[in-house]
């Protein structure tokens, strides 16, 4: 059933990021790759900032070993292929849509990297090569990526109709396979114990305020880094719980997605408030 479960979880990214894919263009790629300095600080954001802010949290803290794991795995598992759907609303398309591709294709590198030098951390280290990693990344993101980019150069109408839909399906979907997982698997919540939840919580909230901070001057940015920081890649965090025995990581996982959301909704709330939207009077032109 778990296993089922994170076959699920991935489909429902996989939609999404076909979705993305048919709501982008290939010139939105080039964005960041053409703003060095802003590219600098997200990558320090998403890769190492957040990363090291885990660590902190782990050696700080007493924590149950699957907390730890779990927190170590999602904080390495950058690329927050989930962004555009959480910023559908604010900010800037093509700096979102730059972000996602770059940081997932440089999981190819640093997710391995961080895994070896965290891997004392864990009781049973994952050996995960970086062949792995762009096997997943090409599954789970640049085909279904390119899928979408395909569907909207052919069928422009068709893909601005049902973009939305997709993502609203997927999300749901997403949401429901992630509870399923946390009621299947309940006891390894109480092993957490609140402690371990909060755990979680405290990262999402550094997260955001790590890329908050480092989006520099323009408002859009910096709210789009500062979800990217709290959103995981979740195909590489599933591919690195099932490297571990056990469903704990896996289920840690779950429970990250859905206090991720939890704790982002008022954020995205206040940032929706401060930042007007492109077509809204007073947004800059």
């Amino acid at each position: 059933m778990t296993a089922t479960l994170l076959l699920l979880l991935k489909i429902s990214v996989g939609i999404i990021i076909l979705a993305i894919g048919m709501d982008s263009t290939p010139r939105d790629m080039a964005y960041l790759w053409q703003r060095p300095r802003l590219l600098l600080r997200s990558l320090l954001a998403m890769y190492v900032l957040v990363p090291l802010a885990a660590l902190a949290l782990v050696k700080a803290l007493t924590l149950a070993p699957g907390v730890e794991i779990g927190l170590l795995v999602l904080a390495v598992s950058a690329g927050a292929p989930l962004l555009p759907r959480k910023l559908l609303h604010i900010g800037d398309g093509a700096y979102i849509f730059s972000l996602v591709v770059t940081s997932s294709l440089l999981a190819i590198i640093l997710v391995p990297a961080w895994l070896a030098v965290l891997g004392p951390q864990f009781r049973n280290p994952p050996n995960l090569e970086s062949s792995r990693v762009a096997w997943v990344l090409a599954k789970s993101f640049l085909l279904p990526l390119a899928a979408g980019m395909l569907i909207r150069w052919f069928f422009p109408a068709f893909a601005e109709r049902i973009v939305n839909r997709l993502m609203g399906v997927a999300g749901l979907a997403l949401t429901a396979c992630s509870l399923a997982l946390l009621i299947l698997h309940w006891d390894v919540l109480l092993d957490a114990k609140w402690g371990g939840v909060l755990t979680l919580a405290a990262l999402i909230a550094i997260a955001l305020a790590i890329g908050h901070l480092l989006g520099g001057p323009a408002e859009e940015d910096r709210t789009a880094l500062a979800i990217a920081c709290s959103t995981r890649h979740l195909g590489i965090a599933v591919l690195v719980a099932a490297s571990l025995p056990g469903p704990r990581t896996a289920v840690i996982i779950a429970a990250y997605i859905l206090t991720s959301a939890v704790i982002s909704i008022p954020y995205l709330r206040w940032r929706r408030a401060a930042v007007p939207r492109p077509d809204q009077p007073g947004a800059s032109s």
